[in-house]
């Protein structure tokens, strides 16, 4: 494949934004209706999610025959929208349409050959990996509401319970659906390790706009089902042998997959009477949002474990105040610490920044991002759920 001649093509494409995204949608639609029940009512996040995957997939073009992880995970994921192979061509029909109509001239019979082939090998590599994972796993996997708290007007945390066991591990995230979002899929973390009796625990916060976590949070009721993607991420997982000592900086309800390893760590020493050193910081806005407090203060009777809460906008806190990744990169040198960071996007990007100031090794910092990026004029490789 040429890869710079894929790459300088789709830059063009991005530059033109917003009509190429609704051209190709609307191509879509018009050529195979069928397909539109597939997708949610709401197109506006969907919409980035496709331009976001296609932008990873021709930055990185050139990875493609050696690095299929993305992609296989993509195709895995597909299967829960219903998608089946005979729809990749019609996917691959719009997006040529979508090149012709905004490359003009550019758009030569052989660029064409070049997309047409390296779309043939996505479509090939997406198509097999979901075929291969139908033996082994279900589409999604429903789970009932089995307990609601309602912490604030913002916060709820769930117990759900899956009718088949369900193989995540601590730190992972899944994508969920509720029955009011049909096919609207957001990412959420368990907050708790593996229990025997299939149940797990969800912290839920409202994100301004969301369409699936204000249903989460307000509208559910014990007995309601969901719907559960496969789990993925692995940069916030920890192999069993692991023993080095661990930071953990979270905002809001980003402490779910953090708690969920804490608890898992918590597992082995109960067992083992080993477990690495952690210090955790949880910073919220507002003391109230302190939400997982009294269990983290239990757990600060642990030798090898220590809660810091750092709260931001109340002046009367007693505690630590001020922006949890500041706190965090300026309390200690943590040279020789892995750093996990979990949170909105703005307060990882900050977090990262600061631990990165005060001495800590790029490298030694780990983060998922399954938040969908709109095209750039200037695309770059996206932090992607191997």
């Amino acid at each position: 494949m040429k890869t710079a001649a894929l790459q300088a093509s789709w830059g063009k494409v991005v530059e033109v934004g917003e009509p190429a995204i609704q051209y190709f949608y609307s191509h879509l639609f018009l050529s195979h209706p069928e397909v539109r029940d597939m997708f949610p009512v709401s197109m506006t996040a969907q919409r980035d999610r496709f331009f976001a995957a296609l932008g990873h997939i021709i930055t990185n073009v050139e990875s493609l025959p050696t690095d299929r992880a993305y992609l296989e995970q993509l195709g895995r994921e597909h299967r829960r929208f219903g998608v089946v192979a005979a729809h990749y061509p019609a996917a691959g029909a719009s997006l040529m349409a979508t090149l012709a109509r905004f490359l003009g001239p550019a758009w030569t019979p052989e660029l064409r050959r070049e997309w047409e082939s390296a779309y043939g090998v996505v479509a090939d590599i997406m198509v097999s990996a979901a075929e291969a994972s139908k033996s082994s796993t279900p589409a999604w996997w429903d789970a009932e509401i089995t307990g609601v708290k309602r912490h604030s007007l913002d916060i709820t945390l769930l117990e759900i319970r899956t009718f088949e066991p369900y193989p995540y591990v601590a730190g992972q995230s899944m994508a969920i659906e509720v029955p009011n979002r049909p096919r609207t899929w957001r990412y959420f973390s368990p907050a708790s390790a593996q229990r025997d009796d299939h149940t797990m625990e969800l912290h839920v916060e409202i994100v301004p706009g969301g369409q699936v976590s204000p249903d989460l949070a307000r509208n559910v009721r014990p007995g309601d089902i969901i719907k559960l993607g496969a789990p993925v991420g692995h940069k916030l997982t920890l192999d069993p042998d692991h023993s080095g000592n661990l930071l953990m900086v979270a905002g809001g309800t980003g402490l779910a997959p953090l708690r969920a390893v804490v608890e898992e760590l918590d597992n082995r020493w109960g067992t083992s009477s080993a477990a690495p050193n952690v210090l955790l910081f949880h910073g919220v806005r507002y003391t109230p949002n302190l939400y997982d407090h009294a269990y983290l203060k239990h757990m600060s009777s642990r030798p090898w474990f220590t809660y810091i809460p750092v709260v931001s906008h109340d002046p009367t806190f007693p505690g630590q105040r001020g922006l949890v990744g500041t706190v965090a990169a300026e309390m200690y040198w943590w040279e020789g610490y892995t750093a996990m960071v979990c949170g909105s996007e703005g307060m990882v990007r900050h977090t990262v920044s600061e631990l990165v100031r005060t001495g800590l090794d790029p490298k030694a910092i780990r983060h998922e991002d399954f938040t969908p990026h709109a095209p750039t004029a200037s695309p770059k490789p996206a932090e992607v759920p191997a």
